[in-house]
């Protein structure tokens, strides 16, 4: 299947900025979206941005104008550049994507998640 590693996660005191990675590995045939999720203690789990095979991005109402999602096709890797951050950006992020991974000759539909990265905003 595909393993996501992510990396970038971290302490940074409010107003600071971190930049979280998430590289995919495996046999992949295509990706039609790549998102970040993220989840707070005692909190569901919440949609953060996506972007799509056609570069289309979507983003939450509460990170907006302060976080940026992108993507590198060539290494199958989908960052989250996020600046002015708040102490409610507090949470362990989550990257997802979704394709299709090759299975001997034929293709089969993959969704996957990475490990999580915590992002602690504190002063």
């Amino acid at each position: 299947q595909v393993q996501l590693v992510e990396s970038g996660g971290g302490l940074v005191q409010p107003g600071g900025s971190l930049r979280l990675s998430c590289a995919a590995s495996g046999s992949i045939f295509s990706i039609n979206v790549m998102g970040w999720y993220r989840q707070a203690p005692g909190k569901q789990r919440e949609l953060v941005a996506t972007i799509t095979s056609g570069a289309s991005t979507a983003y939450a109402d509460s990170v907006k104008g302060r976080f940026t999602i992108s993507r590198d096709n060539a290494k199958n890797t989908v960052y989250l550049q996020m600046n002015s951050l708040k102490p409610e950006d507090t949470a362990v992020y989550y990257c997802n994507i979704q394709g299709r991974i090759w299975v001997s000759l034929m293709t089969r539909g993959f969704d996957s998640w990475g490990q999580g990265t915590q992002v602690t905003v504190s002063s």
